[in-house]
């Protein structure tokens, strides 16, 4: 596992099913328009109309969501076979920093209910298509 600021971090992205995409309000800075911008070689202002959506809050900007067979929706920008990111090397910052502890909550409680499940595959979600 990585180490985060000297730490052993305490989780693994790769074996969760992207529980954090599933956010509803990933919020994007400007900084993060202009990467994805660049990243897809399109304008700010195409960017920021194809990928976010207005917030709650006044000026904010969040990722637009796509539908998600775990979660109901969830990042547009995951890949719904892999449960990775498809532009990871683009993501947002909020993303990179996330969870921002060396413990993930949401990974903690899959592995638990994995493990009671006896179901290394389970997928834990209140979603009903």
């Amino acid at each position: 596992m990585a180490k985060k600021k000297g730490l052993k971090i305490l989780y693994d992205c790769d074996a969760c099913p992207a529980y954090c995409c599933s956010y509803a309000r990933i919020i994007v800075e400007d900084k993060d328009i202009a990467r994805l911008a660049k990243y897809f070689g399109i304008s700010r202002k195409e960017a920021r109309r194809k990928f976010t959506k207005k917030g709650h809050e006044p000026g904010e900007r969040i990722l637009r969501h796509r539908r998600d067979d775990h979660y109901g929706t969830a990042c547009r920008f995951l890949d719904r076979e892999t449960r990775q990111c498809t532009i990871y090397k683009a993501r947002p910052g909020i993303c990179g920093d996330y969870p921002g502890l060396r413990k993930c909550g949401y990974y903690d409680f899959l592995k638990f209910e994995r493990m009671l499940q006896e179901d290394d595959e389970f997928v834990p979600t209140a979603y009903n298509p």
